[in-house]
C-alpha cells in the first residue's frame, strides 16, 4: 500500500485558514497605516508661511514675539498705568474713609448726624458782638484742656483770636468832635486794650510803658496810682485792675493764642463830652512753667473801660492823649489770696488750701451783667467754670 498522496503533499502538513473578519480587519488596519505614512500636500495658508519664514530667514530677522509687539506693549503699559493710578488714588481714598470712619461729622452737613449738641471743636467762630448779651453762653461738653486744644470745654473756643476780637464801631461825628476825631479816640481805646491785656512783654510781667504814656499826664493822681501798684503791689493797690500779668517764674502760655470777646461803644456824654465804652473778656491759657509741662489752666480777665473825650476849648487836655474814666474788672480763675501783681491760675492737680471762698458763685464767661452784679463788695467768688 503505497504512502504517496495526491499532487505530492505529504500527509502531516497542515492546511492554513483565516477567518472572513479577522481578513477584512487586516486588510483595513493596512490600508490606514499606509495612508497616515503618505506624504501629505501642504495648504496654500501653510506655504504663505512657510515662505515667509524663508524670507526672514534669509534676510536675518527675526518673527515679533506678543511680549514685545509694540502695540500689545502699549496695551500693556495702559494697562500698567491704570493699576498704578488706582494704587495712588487707592491709599489717601482708604485713609479718608478711615478719618471719616473715626469722625463722620467731617462730611459736610455731617450726614449721619454723629457730631455732639455741644461740640466746639469744628464749630464756626461767633459772629461779632454787637449788643449787650442777655444770658451767660450755652453749656459746652467739659472737655480737658490740652495743649492742643488750650480752650476746649469752654465758650472761648467760638471767640476770636487776640485783637482781631476788638472791632471798631464805625465813627460819626457827635458832640463838638468830628467823625475823624472820634475815628482817633476809638483807635487808641483799642490800643491801650491791647497794650494792657495782650501784649507779649506785659503779660510776662514787664512795665507796660505804652499804655502808661497814652494816658493824658494831667490825670495825675490815677498814674500815680497805677504806677505804685507796678512798684508795690498789694490788696489796695493792684495792678491786676488794669493790666493782665503772669509770672514768667510759674507759669507760662499755652501757646500762643488768646481769646477775645467784647464790643465797643460811643455815646454823647453829661458834660460836652463823649465817652468810649469798651467791654472785653480775654482768655489766657497757661501752662506751668517748668520744662515739659502740659496741663492746661485757663485764666478769664474781663474788662469794663471807660475812655472820655473832652472839648479842648472848655477843658485842660493833652493833646493826642486820652482820659481814662472808669475801669472794672472781674477775674476768674485765679488765686484771691495772692496780691503780689500777677494771676495765679488754678490747675486742676493743684490741692486745695486755705479757707473755702465766700464770695458769690460766677459765671467767668457771663457777659450780661456790669461788675457790680457780681463782686460789688470785692470779695472771693466761685467761678462756675473756667
Amino acid at each position: 500500500m503505497s504512502d504517496n498522496q495526491p499532487d505530492g503533499k505529504s500527509s502531516e502538513e497542515p492546511e492554513l485558514s483565516v477567518p472572513d473578519d479577522v481578513w477584512e480587519r487586516f486588510a483595513r488596519d493596512t490600508e490606514r497605516d499606509i495612508r497616515a505614512s503618505a506624504q501629505k500636500e501642504p495648504s496654500a495658508r501653510a506655504r504663505m508661511v512657510t515662505e515667509r519664514l524663508r524670507a526672514q530667514d534669509a534676510r536675518g530677522e527675526q518673527p515679533v514675539g506678543w511680549r514685545t509687539d509694540p502695540a500689545r506693549q502699549k496695551a500693556t503699559d495702559r494697562a500698567g498705568r491704570r493699576k498704578r493710578l488706582w494704587a495712588v488714588i487707592g491709599v489717601p481714598l482708604a485713609i479718608a474713609v478711615a478719618v471719616v470712619a473715626m469722625k463722620p461729622s467731617l462730611i459736610p452737613g455731617d450726614p449721619f448726624h454723629s457730631a455732639r449738641s455741644g461740640d466746639t471743636s469744628d464749630a464756626s467762630p461767633l459772629p461779632e458782638e454787637t449788643a449787650a448779651p442777655t444770658a451767660a453762653p450755652s453749656a459746652v461738653d467739659p472737655d480737658i484742656p490740652t495743649l492742643a486744644r488750650p480752650f476746649a470745654g469752654s465758650p472761648a473756643e467760638r471767640y476770636a483770636d487776640g485783637a482781631a476780637g476788638i472791632v471798631l464801631p464805625p465813627a460819626k461825628a457827635l458832640g463838638p468832635f468830628s467823625k475823624a476825631q472820634l475815628e482817633r479816640a476809638l483807635r487808641q481805646t483799642k490800643q491801650l486794650l491791647i497794650d494792657t491785656n495782650l501784649d507779649p512783654a506785659v503779660l510776662r510781667g514787664a512795665r507796660p510803658e505804652a499804655a502808661l504814656k497814652v494816658i493824658d499826664p494831667t490825670q495825675k493822681e490815677l498814674l500815680s496810682d497805677l504806677n505804685t501798684a507796678l512798684r508795690s503791689p498789694d490788696d489796695k493797690r493792684d495792678p491786676l485792675l488794669m493790666f493782665t500779668r503772669f509770672n514768667p517764674a510759674q507759669v507760662r502760655p499755652a501757646g500762643h493764642v488768646i481769646k477775645t470777646r467784647g464790643r465797643m461803644t460811643f455815646e454823647a456824654g453829661k458834660r460836652d463830652t463823649v465817652v468810649v465804652h469798651a467791654d472785653y473778656t480775654f482768655v489766657y491759657p497757661m501752662v506751668r512753667a517748668e520744662k515739659g509741662a502740659t496741663e492746661v489752666a485757663r485764666t478769664i480777665v474781663r474788662r469794663m473801660l471807660d475812655i472820655e473825650l473832652y472839648d479842648p476849648a472848655k477843658y485842660q487836655v493833652t493833646p493826642g492823649k486820652i482820659s481814662v474814666s472808669k475801669y472794672d474788672s472781674l477775674f476768674g480763675n485765679s488765686d484771691c489770696e495772692v496780691h503780689d501783681g500777677y494771676f495765679h491760675p488754678q490747675f486742676r492737680s493743684d490741692t486745695a488750701t486755705g479757707a473755702a471762698p465766700t464770695g458769690p458763685t460766677v459765671d467767668p464767661y457771663d457777659r450780661s451783667g456790669g461788675a457790680g452784679d457780681v463782686s460789688g463788695d470785692g470779695t472771693c467768688g466761685i467761678a462756675t467754670r473756667s
